[in-house]
C-alpha cells in the first residue's frame, strides 16, 4: 500500500478574501430597514427597462417600478415573464429578494428575505435566495471571469444557470440541459 502525503501546499488552504456575504445572515429573519438604501445600483444586478426573448423567441419585457414596503423595507418591483419580484439593496451593495407578488413575502407565513446578488460575488460562494416554506431557493457562484458571473440557481428540483455581466445585469438564463429560458436582447433587435 502506498501512502501519499502532500506538504507545502499552503496556497490551497489560504482562505479567500472575505466579502460582505461572510458577515450576512442569509436568509434574514428580521431585516432592519435602516440597513437598506433607496436605490438598487449593484453593477451585477442592473435593473433597467429591458427586453428578453424566451425559449420560443417570444419577446418578454422587463419593467421596473417602486414596490411596496415589505417587512418594513422599501422595495423595487421587477416584472419579467409574468412574475413580479420585490428587491431591496443594503448599504453594502448586496441585493435582497423580499418576495414574489401573489406567492410569498418576507415576514409572512415563515418567509424570509434572501440574497439575490452579492455586492462582490466570489467564486464558490453559495447562499439562500429566500426562505420560503416547502421551497428550496439557493444559488452558488460557479464561474467568475472578468466582467461575467455565472450563478447556478436552484428552485426546488429545477436548476438553471444565470449569466450576469457587470454594468449590464442579467444576460442569459438556461436550464441544466442547456435550453435557453431567457436571453437579453440588444436595443434595436
Amino acid at each position: 500500500m502506498a501512502v501519499v502525503g502532500v506538504t507545502g501546499c499552503s496556497s490551497f488552504s489560504d482562505p479567500a478574501p472575505s466579502t460582505g456575504v461572510d458577515e450576512l445572515v442569509v436568509p434574514t429573519p428580521s431585516p432592519d430597514p435602516d440597513d437598506f438604501v433607496g436605490v438598487i445600483d449593484n453593477p451585477w444586478f442592473v435593473l433597467d427597462e429591458a427586453a428578453y426573448a424566451d425559449g420560443d423567441g417570444t419577446l418578454v419585457e422587463r419593467t421596473v417600478a417602486e414596490g411596496p414596503e415589505v417587512a418594513g423595507v422599501a422595495t423595487t418591483a421587477v416584472t419579467l415573464g409574468g412574475a413580479t419580484d420585490l428587491y431591496a439593496q443594503d448599504g453594502s451593495g448586496n441585493v435582497w429578494w423580499f418576495g414574489r407578488e401573489g406567492e410569498w413575502r418576507a415576514g409572512l407565513d415563515g418567509a424570509e428575505a434572501g440574497l439575490a446578488m452579492p455586492a462582490e460575488p466570489r467564486l464558490g460562494d453559495g447562499f439562500r435566495r429566500a426562505e420560503v416554506p416547502d421551497e428550496d431557493l439557493r444559488a452558488t457562484v460557479v464561474e467568475l471571469e472578468g466582467s461575467s458571473v455565472l450563478l447556478e440557481s436552484v428552485a426546488g428540483s429545477e436548476v438553471t444557470t444565470e449569466r450576469y455581466t457587470r454594468g449590464f445585469g442579467l444576460e442569459l438564463v438556461e436550464t441544466e440541459a442547456g435550453e435557453v429560458v431567457l436571453v437579453r436582447q440588444a436595443e434595436g433587435e
